[in-house]
């Protein structure tokens, strides 16, 4: 896993994630289930959050998804690697935002993107809050 942002050109910040298919994420294809990339998507989304995101804030709220929308462009089988990125491209809107996705082959082709929608949700509440500012800059600085 990446410790820190990585640059994903085009002046945003973002983050990576190495991944390789293992023998349970395999479908009856013989290929990554589709259950299995939304966990991926789910797991580069918090692996995200835990790398930019102050400690106070990680404690303070949490984060839940409200909308995937996924384009399934090729396969992975058990074994291949694909390296997720993640990025935050536009700013939040009320306490929704939406997180951009794309899982790479070794090939270098897109196997998989996706755009979701996520809403913060203060922990002590149990309710969503709108996006503190200085956090979600966090994300979207140039």
């Amino acid at each position: 896993m990446s410790d820190a942002p990585s640059s994903l050109g085009e002046g945003k910040i973002g983050f990576t994630l190495p991944i390789t298919a293992q023998p349970e994420d395999i479908d009856e294809l013989g290929h990554v289930n589709n259950a299995v990339w939304v966990r991926w998507i789910q797991d580069l989304a918090t692996a995200h959050w835990q790398a930019v995101a102050p400690q106070d804030a990680i404690d303070r709220y949490i984060w839940v998804v409200t909308r995937h929308e996924i384009d399934y462009r090729g396969n992975v089988g058990v074994g291949e690697n694909v390296t997720g990125r993640t990025w935050i491209s536009e700013p939040p809107k009320g306490a929704r935002f939406w997180r951009n996705v794309s899982f790479t082959g070794s090939d270098g082709k897109i196997k998989v993107a996706a755009k979701t929608n996520w809403a913060i949700i203060e922990r002590a509440s149990g309710r969503p809050v709108r996006v503190p500012a200085d956090l979600a800059q966090l994300f979207l600085r140039n």
